[in-house]
């Protein structure tokens, strides 16, 4: 099955920023920035955050390229997947401050936000 033209930009545009992300968290899995400290450190968390950034910008650009129905679709089931998220993640931070459950870093929003996009999408297969 062929791709239209905004899903095949959007394939390669979120290929691209993966990498950067994956190459990333790789290196600093291996142990690269492990001496980091003041700005350098600072520097590499907003690095690593860039790629995120730019992976939600692929997202919006394919709303904005697709069809109608494709775009009303994507838009819908990431407002969905955008309040599971923050409300998956509020609730942990309540359960942190009131019942001292263990702490979760706030960059989990991000592959929870795209965990509740994979529950949401079959979910959700109309427009309206």
């Amino acid at each position: 099955m062929a791709m239209d033209p905004a899903h095949r930009r959007y394939t390669l545009r979120t290929a691209a920023f993966m990498s950067g992300y994956v190459a990333i968290n790789i290196a600093a899995i291996a142990g690269a920035f492990d001496d980091l400290r003041g700005p350098g450190a600072w520097l590499m968390g907003l690095a690593v955050a860039a790629p995120v950034a730019g992976q939600i910008w692929a997202t919006i650009a394919l709303m904005n390229e697709a069809d109608e129905f494709v775009r009303a679709l994507t838009a819908k089931r990431f407002i969905v997947a955008s309040g599971l998220a923050m409300a998956i993640l509020s609730a942990w931070g309540f359960l942190e401050s009131y019942a001292h459950a263990p702490h979760a870093p706030g960059w989990m929003i991000y592959p929870l936000f795209w965990a509740m996009f994979g529950v949401a999408s079959p979910l959700i297969r109309t427009s309206r």
